[in-house]
């Protein structure tokens, strides 16, 4: 703690034994000693007290948070910050339901009179043609050709 070396316990117990004397000096130390020991039993005592204040303190913060954390609902958050609005959880409700259909058909005309409007049918598919094959040009001119290597002749 205070990092004496010998030398050093050496030169004060001279000095020790030299200012107080050789008779008051065992009374000395014995009442230095009862004085360490006395500071070190109020020490102890202060740590305990505080160590108590602080887990009483703490206890009530701990039950708190563990309270917080049984009524965490994770699926809640979780849904929430991902599907706010619910959507994305309709679609995935029931995949064998007929979705709503994206086009409404107009009101059926009054009899007698012809539609404003009759959409065209829908064409068929189609599958893309396939590509055409690249055919080599008939003639390169000379700039076009690539520069000649170092195999070349």
């Amino acid at each position: 703690m205070f990092d004496l070396a010998w030398s050093e316990i050496a030169l004060i117990a001279v000095v020790a034994l030299l200012v107080i004397g050789p008779k008051d000096l065992p009374t000395a130390i014995r009442g230095i000693a009862q004085g360490i020991q006395k500071l070190r039993r109020m020490a102890g005592q202060f740590q305990q007290q505080a160590d108590e204040l602080v887990r009483e303190a703490k206890l009530d913060d701990v039950r708190n948070t563990i309270n917080e954390i049984r009524s965490f609902d994770i699926k809640g958050q979780f849904t929430k910050a991902v599907d706010g609005d619910g959507t994305l959880r309709d679609s995935f409700s029931d995949p064998m339901k007929p979705s709503p259909p994206s086009w409404t058909p107009p009101p059926p005309a009054p009899t007698g009179e012809a539609p404003a409007f009759i959409p065209p049918p829908p064409a068929p598919w189609e599958p893309p043609a396939p590509p055409e094959p690249q055919v080599a040009p008939a003639f390169i001119p000379p700039g076009a050709s690539p520069p000649p290597g170092p195999h070349s002749a």
